[in-house]
């Protein structure tokens, strides 16, 4: 099996667990919940097949509406991210040259570039499910802002992960030379 497809099937298992059991039982401030496992899509090579991207972010919103009894709303808004990504990463890189299995990770886009691409795809991804939970327009702005909050949250939080497993990355790189 391809080093690539192992290292997803690893990164997919421990984003989920770690969805479920660790940030679905926790809440901050009262009402914000960082979805820290659209990761998983955010990280998928540049060159992954659009159906195939559908497909596991379909996958990956089902395991968590199972955990969650959410009834389907969390695959809808990952699918969602995934349709929109390869938009969002021609949107804010147009010039950008990947080689194949290249992964949008800090270092292809660099602190900005991944910020502006990890919180667009996160603000969709929020604003489809806060608004499929509520099924209601009444109290507009206040919803906008709980979709604002949480995304904040989810950002920083991928970005801590993301910027630790790439430090720990480096310093292995760094140890074999």
């Amino acid at each position: 099996m391809n080093n690539t497809y192992v290292k997803n099937i690893v990164r997919f298992l421990i984003l989920v667990l770690f969805q479920v059991l660790v940030l679905d039982t926790v809440q901050f401030g009262g009402y914000v919940i960082p979805y820290i496992y659209l990761l998983f899509i955010l990280l998928l090579p540049f060159d992954t097949n659009k159906s195939l991207l559908l497909l596991l972010a379909f996958l990956t919103g089902l395991s968590i509406d199972f955990f969650e009894n959410s009834l389907g709303l969390h695959a809808a808004a990952v699918v969602l991210m995934a349709f929109a990504r390869p938009g969002v990463i021609k949107f804010y890189f147009p010039t950008l040259e990947h080689v194949k299995g290249e992964e949008p990770g800090l270092a292809k886009l660099g602190l900005t570039g991944f910020l502006k691409y990890t919180f667009t795809l996160v603000f969709l991804y929020q604003l489809l499910l806060t608004f499929l939970e509520i099924f209601s327009l009444h109290d507009f702005l206040r919803t906008l802002s709980h979709v604002f909050v949480n995304s904040l949250a989810t950002t920083l939080g991928i970005l801590i992960i993301v910027m630790l497993f790439s430090s720990r990355n480096k310093k292995k790189k760094v140890g074999v030379r």
